[in-house]
């Protein structure tokens, strides 16, 4: 198997473990949980990211040239940092609780 194919399998786990957080964020809302505005604004700025890294892997595969693509992966890594904090940031007790 190939370093690529590793890698796309990588992406595609992240990308269904984000989509899972999504949905359970989205049920608890319909639950009757009013989401805080903190986490309204890290729901927002999940989707965000996750739409660009969507978009970022859409890129990597359609992409034959070898630059554009090594672009596009440090692009997908700073994206998933940026989940990984967002992650992070929801996680934490809210201080005024």
């Amino acid at each position: 198997m190939c370093q690529a194919e590793d890698m796309a399998r990588g992406w595609e786990s992240k990308a269904v473990e984000s989509q899972m957080e999504a949905a359970e964020a989205r049920h608890l809302h319909s639950k009757g949980h009013e989401l805080s505005a903190e986490e309204l604004k890290i729901v927002r700025e999940r989707e965000s990211l996750e739409l660009s890294r969507t978009r970022v892997l859409q890129d990597i595969a359609s992409s034959e040239n070898p630059r554009y693509k090594e672009l596009m992966a440090r692009s997908l890594q700073y994206l998933d940092e940026k989940l990984a904090e967002l992650a992070a940031r929801a996680s934490r007790p809210d201080p005024r609780e």
